[in-house]
């Protein structure tokens, strides 16, 4: 771990200050008074020192691609899959999938289901029998 520096007497901090002081020079050692007023053309602006960057180079101007003519979602699908096989393929992969996903989450619900159908039952059943003696 750091250890840390033990602070600074303060004759050295006045020590310091009087050195920068004397480094900057002795004119105007008074604040400006808020009375004092101020040339707004002898304020630099940004612009005045900043440069801006260089424009970036335009792009090259090519000549438009038309728009593919339109065609129908079997046409694109037909295409895309030219044999009817694939498609008949690829929906059987999708129903099976969703019949899993299906049967997921009917498994994480039925603990739940059957739960709340324990508790409805007890609770029909102690209105409709009387208690126990």
């Amino acid at each position: 771990m750091d250890t840390p520096k033990p602070p600074q007497k303060p004759t050295h901090l006045l020590a310091d200050l009087e050195s920068i002081r004397q480094l900057l020079g002795e004119e105007n050692l008074d604040p400006p008074l808020l009375s004092d007023s101020i040339d707004p053309d002898t304020i630099p602006l940004l612009s005045d020192i900043v440069t801006p960057p260089p424009a970036p180079p335009h792009p090259p101007v090519t000549e438009p691609v038309p728009p593919p003519q339109a065609k129908t979602l079997q046409d694109s699908i037909r295409q895309a899959f030219s044999r009817d096989g694939e498609l008949q393929r690829l929906d059987n992969e999708l129903r099976a999938a969703a019949e899993l996903i299906l049967q997921d989450v009917i498994d994480d619900f039925v603990p739940q289901i059957e739960a709340e159908l324990k508790r409805r039952l007890q609770a029909r059943l102690s209105r409709l029998l009387p208690p126990r003696k």
